[in-house]
C-alpha cells in the first residue's frame, strides 16, 4: 500500500499552496494506494489497467442488473478481469489461493454506466465558464478532466458515454490516457464535437463576429452534404457515437430551447452517414417537434426530452429509441436559474425545461420506453452522478429496480456493450461496484459506494 505523508513545520508553507490543491494531492495518493502499480522507469508506458489473479467477492446481497431478485450472502468470482462465477455462499465454492475482499453490509452491482457526460471543461457556474473558449488555453479543458474523470469512477461510474468536448478532441486524449494507465477514470466512449448549426446549441455563440469561427470539423455544419463532412471528420478523428443538435438548449446563447434546429433531411443524413460506418446517432432534443424530427430520422437516443408528448412518447416506443433523461442536470440549471447563476433568457429557458421534464419523465415512464441514466455531467458536479437514480425513482415513479437497470444493462445496451457490461453474469468483465446498505429499501444508497473494481482492478476499497 503507497502512504502519502505530508510533513508541515511551521505556518509559512501552508501559506503557499492552497488547501485544494493539498486536497488533491491527497485524494491522488489514496487513489493509488487501491491500484496495484508496476515499478517502471519514469516516462515508459504503464501497463494496461487489467485485473490478475482470482478474487472472490463476499456482500450481504446482490443485484445482478437484469431485475432479478437480489441475491442474499451473494459471492462473485473474478478471474483476471472477468467474472467467473456467480451467486450465494451456498452455490459458488471460493477457489483454494483466491484474495477474499469481505465487503459486509453492502450490496455488489454490475459498474453504473452514465449515458450523457462531459468530462472535458469547465463545470456549470464556474465564473470563468462562460469566457473560457475564448480565454482557456487550449490544453486547459483536457488537463482539469483528469480530476473529473477520477471523481467519476470513484462515485462507481466505471463507464460513461461522453457526448461533446468542450476542447477540440480532447475527450479522446483523455479515453486513451484512461485506456493506457495513464491516469484513472471510466471506460468512454466518445462523440467528439456535438454537431449542429450555425448559431445554434452546439455552436459557441455571444462572441463578436470572426472571434470564434467554428466549422464542420468543430461540428458546426449546415445541408446534408455539410453535415456528412462533419459526421465523417468527428469519426476520422475516432468518434464511437454521434452526438447533434436537434434542438435548441437552455446553457446556449441566443436560441430558443425547444426550436427544431436541424430539418428532417439535415437529420437523415447524419444517422444514415454514421450508421453506415458503423456508429449510433444521439440527439440533444428538448422541444417536442425536434424530438420528433429526430425520431423519425432514426436517432437511437433522445437526450434531455424535456418536452415530449404522447405521440412523441408512441414513436420511441414504436421505434425502440431511447431516452436519457438527465434529470439532474435540470434540477441544477433549475436551481442556477431560481439562485442567479444564470440571467435572462438562459433563466427562463432554464425554469422552462426543469417544469417540463418532470411530466415528460413520468410519461417516458408510463409508456414504457427504454430509459438509459444520463446525468449531463459537467452541468453537475463529477462525481455526484448517482443522484440520478433517486430522481428517476422521485420524480419518474420508477421502483428502485427499473432505476438500477437504467444505469447498468439498459445503458450498455444503448453503448452497445451489454456483450460485456451491464450485469453480473459469467463471462462478462469485472466492471462491480458495491454500496453501503440495501439499494432496494433506500434508493440513495446507490450514492454511498464502498468499493469500485473495473476490468478487474480494485480502485476504491473504503
Amino acid at each position: 500500500m503507497l502512504i502519502c505523508v505530508f510533513v508541515f513545520r511551521g505556518t509559512n508553507f501552508i501559506t503557499i499552496f492552497k488547501r485544494s490543491l493539498l486536497a488533491l494531492i491527497a485524494a491522488s495518493c489514496l487513489s493509488l494506494s487501491v491500484v496495484p502499480q508496476t515499478q517502471k522507469p519514469l516516462g515508459i508506458r504503464p501497463d494496461p489497467p487489467e485485473g490478475k489473479g482470482i478474487v472472490a467477492l463476499k456482500a450481504a446481497r446482490l443485484i445482478d442488473g437484469t431485475g432479478a431478485p437480489a441475491i442474499t450472502n451473494a459471492i462473485v468470482i473474478v478471474t483476471d478481469n472477468k467474472i467467473t462465477a456467480v451467486g450465494d455462499a451456498r452455490s459458488v465454492r471460493v477457489p483454494a489461493g483466491a484474495k477474499v475482499l469481505d465487503l459486509g453490509d453492502a450490496t455488489l452491482l454490475p459498474g453504473f454506466i452514465d449515458a450523457h457526460t462531459h468530462l472535458v471543461g469547465r463545470v456549470l457556474g464556474d465564473p470563468e465558464g462562460d469566457m473560457a473558449v475564448a480565454r482557456d488555453y487550449e490544453s486547459f479543458a483536457a488537463i482539469i478532466s483528469v480530476m473529473h474523470a477520477r471523481d467519476t469512477l470513484m462515485a462507481g461510474f466505471t463507464s460513461v458515454r461522453h457526448v461533446g468536448a468542450a476542447g477540440r478532441f480532447d475527450d479522446m486524449a483523455l479515453r486513451k490516457a484512461i485506456n493506457e494507465g495513464w491516469i484513472t477514470g471510466p471506460r468512454m466512449e466518445s462523440a467528439g464535437h456535438a454537431i449542429g448549426i450555425t448559431g445554434g446549441h452546439c455552436d459557441e455563440n455571444g462572441f463578436r463576429p470572426g472571434l470564434i469561427q467554428l466549422g464542420p470539423i468543430d461540428g458546426v455544419a449546415n445541408g446534408p452534404e455539410e453535415i456528412r463532412a462533419a459526421g465523417r471528420y468527428q469519426i476520422k478523428y475516432g468518434a464511437d457515437v454521434i452526438k447533434t443538435c436537434a434542438t435548441g438548449g437552455v446553457l446556449s446563447e441566443g436560441d430558443a430551447v425547444g426550436a427544431t434546429q436541424y430539418s428532417f433531411e439535415e437529420l437523415k443524413a447524419l444517422v444514415d452517414e454514421a450508421n453506415k460506418l458503423e456508429r449510433k446517432v444521439a440527439a440533444h432534443a428538448h422541444g417536442t417537434e425536434g424530438i420528433k424530427l429526430a425520431v423519425r430520422a432514426g436517432v437511437s437516443s433522445i437526450e434531455h426530452g424535456s418536452f415530449l408528448d404522447e405521440e412523441g412518447a408512441r414513436m420511441m416506443k414504436e421505434r425502440g429509441t431511447f431516452l436519457v433523461p438527465t434529470l439532474m442536470a435540470a434540477e441544477a440549471v433549475e436551481r442556477a436559474a431560481k439562485t442567479g447563476v444564470l440571467k435572462g433568457l438562459r433563466a427562463e429557458k432554464a425554469l422552462a425545461a426543469a417544469a417540463a421534464v418532470r411530466h415528460s419523465i413520468k410519461l417516458a415512464v408510463e409508456n414504457k420506453l427504454q430509459i438509459a441514466l444520463g446525468t449531463d455531467a459537467g452541468v453537475i458536479p463529477h462525481g455526484t452522478n448517482a443522484r440520478e437514480f433517486f430522481l428517476l425513482v422521485d420524480w419518474g415513479g420508477m421502483t428502485n429496480m427499473e432505476a438500477i437497470q437504467a444505469g447498468t444493462l439498459n445503458g450498455a445496451k444503448l453503448l452497445g456493450w451489454d456483450k460485456n457490461l451491464g450485469s453480473l453474469s459469467v463471462g462478462k468483465w469485472a466492471d462491480i461496484v458495491a454500496v453501503s446498505g440495501d439499494p432496494l429499501k433506500d434508493i440513495h444508497a446507490m450514492e454511498r459506494p464502498v468499493f469500485v473494481m473495473k476490468h478487474g482492478v480494485v480502485y476504491r476499497k473504503d
